[in-house]
């Protein structure tokens, strides 16, 4: 394991182009980093089933790029033993420091904990764990996955103005700490309104494919035209509940309303195109976030918050085309 305080000055740069957006002290920042000896981080990514996770793992190599930063990325396949064995493969490298998305919340005491006997700081991306030991992660960097929920639960309930509404879910990962927590914040989210309920929820597993299987099978066991409104935890199980909605001779956005969470491109366009009706962006750019935090900690030890929290930002069709144009490069 390298000593932090060797790379020092490496950091001291970062935090300096960090803190302005001087496109030319970026590049002093990394032309300092290569020459000096850049920081090497291993990321655990959970793995590639999104395009919001695709441009997670995209938007961290191009900012590592950019900082100097040696990014060594292992996609687990959504699998949490394989992301147990890149940690400690990390580790056996003498990382200076390690990314981890966690696929679930629970079970990663053990392994952290070996990397803290390393001294190796991690950082949580894009999902919180549980653990009674908080010193096992150096910070999290994530949105409020309830507010998430909150916010799409919000917004069903003012466009509903009053009217009755069945509502199918279509859950993420069970087991994943932001599955619990969008469903928590959907539920608060329209629980001032008697009038809305959900009536039916199944796993979606985060895939396009599976969204397009549940939504088939909410379909066929509902009466017809007796489903208001789909959640899902996020856009690409919303593509394919919209496939499947087709299919069946339904129009997605008008017959059945459709509110999900990432923002990524393709939901923009089918925002455009009238098929969905609402986004919840949860951003890719942790990375950056992570970066920051971890150049001031080798610098001289400042602790970060032990929460990072991005925003939540609730997207409508009025700028679906736009934003559709503005992302679809980064996915």
């Amino acid at each position: 394991m390298k000593a932090f305080a060797k790379y020092g000055a490496v950091a001291l740069m970062l935090a300096a182009m960090t803190g302005c957006g001087d496109k030319g002290g970026a590049d002093k920042a990394a032309d300092a980093g290569k020459a000096g000896g850049a920081l090497t981080i291993g990321f655990s990514q959970i793995g590639s089933e999104s395009g919001w996770r695709a441009a997670e793992t995209k938007l961290a190599k191009l900012e590592a790029e950019k900082r100097g930063i040696t990014l060594k990325v292992s996609d687990a396949q959504q699998q949490q033993a394989n992301q147990i064995k890149a940690i400690r493969s990390f580790i056996a490298q003498g990382v200076d420091a390690i990314l981890l998305a966690p696929v679930i919340s629970s079970g990663w005491d053990e392994v952290l904990g070996e990397a803290k006997a390393a001294n190796i700081p991690v950082v949580l991306l894009d999902r919180q764990i549980d653990t009674a030991d908080a010193s096992l992660y150096l910070s999290a960097v994530t949105s409020d996955t309830v507010e998430e929920g909150r916010v799409a639960g919000r917004w069903l309930v003012s466009t509903l103005a009053g009217r009755d509404c069945r509502v199918v879910e279509i859950q993420g990962t069970i087991g994943a700490s932001l599955v619990a927590n969008r469903k928590k914040g959907f539920e608060e989210g329209i629980s001032t309104a008697a009038n809305v309920q959900i009536v039916r929820t199944q796993s979606g597993e985060f895939t396009r494919a599976k969204g397009k299987e549940v939504m088939e099978g909410f379909i066929k066991a509902e009466a017809p035209g007796s489903i208001c409104a789909v959640y899902a935890h996020n856009d690409d199980m919303m593509i394919g509940a919209i496939q499947a909605m087709k299919e069946a001779g339904l129009k997605p956005g008008s017959d059945i309303l459709a509110v999900s969470i990432d923002a990524v491109p393709d939901i923009f366009k089918a925002m455009a195109d009238g098929d969905a009706n609402a986004t919840v962006e949860l951003t890719p750019d942790m990375a950056s976030r992570a970066y920051d935090l971890l150049a001031a900690y080798k610098k001289d030890g400042t602790q970060p918050p032990k929460w990072v929290q991005t925003p939540s930002t609730l997207y409508l069709p009025d700028t679906a085309a736009a934003e559709y144009e503005r992302r679809k490069d980064l996915y």
